[in-house]
């Protein structure tokens, strides 16, 4: 799959250990680090991410020039479009969480380390944790009877399917194709018109622009976010 890969049984963190390679000078363009288990796995903002042995985590290490708020658009079509080839219907909640059947089966954390950015992406195969949260999460092995079969995913099929995916547009992104990843986020995007919380206000998510911006509606203006002090 022409990447470099440190495959580890358990681990504390696949982000963390990509973050330790790229600090030590030993981080190459396209590496990931896939682990089976790990122990103090994590999230945004640090929140602790359940990681028991069964499902997917790995850290994608990719060269980056500069920060690019369309990538994590480009990273969220890569994960729904690997569900979709499992015949999975998932939708992207913004700004991080893969959705299907309003519960969270995914979630990516992008992070930029040097000239590197960190993409960590954990998907439910096996098992979901029961966690507090304003929606249910789900698994992967749920959705077999889409499929009409009764053997489950295994991590390595998924895994390689998502390199595809990311492969394929992450190059649409690098040739400055943003439009198609836009408009394929669009189809997928779980709330568009809906009512939000920005700031403590309510107004309404409208769509993303071609700069990667979130773009809002409150009474009659149109704000544009960059950052992610939107709740759904």
């Amino acid at each position: 799959m022409n990447y470099k890969l440190y495959s580890f049984d358990k681990i504390p963190s696949t982000q963390t250990y990509a973050h330790e390679l790229v600090a030590k000078g030993g981080a190459v363009d396209r590496t990931i680090i896939l682990a089976a288990a790990q122990s103090a796995g994590r999230g945004r903002y640090r929140r602790t991410w359940v990681s028991h042995h069964g499902n997917l985590y790995a850290s994608f290490i990719y060269k980056a020039v500069a920060r690019d708020p369309r990538l994590s658009y480009c990273v969220a079509v890569a994960v729904a479009e690997t569900l979709i080839s499992f015949d999975i219907k998932p939708q992207i909640k913004w700004p991080n969480d893969i959705l299907v059947e309003g519960k969270k089966i995914c979630g990516i954390l992008t992070e930029y380390s040097k000239n590197f950015v960190i993409i960590g992406i954990g998907i439910n195969i096996k098992t979901n944790p029961t966690v507090t949260a304003a929606y249910e999460t789900t698994k992967m092995d749920n959705y077999k009877r889409n499929r009409g079969m009764s053997v489950e995913f295994t991590r390595d099929e998924v895994l390689s399917v998502l390199v595809e995916k990311m492969d394929f547009w992450l190059s649409h992104l690098a040739n400055g194709n943003f439009v198609s990843i836009r408009a394929r986020w669009m189809q997928l995007a779980a709330g568009l018109d809906s009512e939000i919380m920005y700031k403590g206000q309510p107004a309404t998510l409208c769509e993303i622009n071609l700069d990667g911006a979130l773009v809002l509606r409150r009474l009659g203006e149109y704000i544009l976010v960059l950052g992610d002090e939107i709740m759904m």
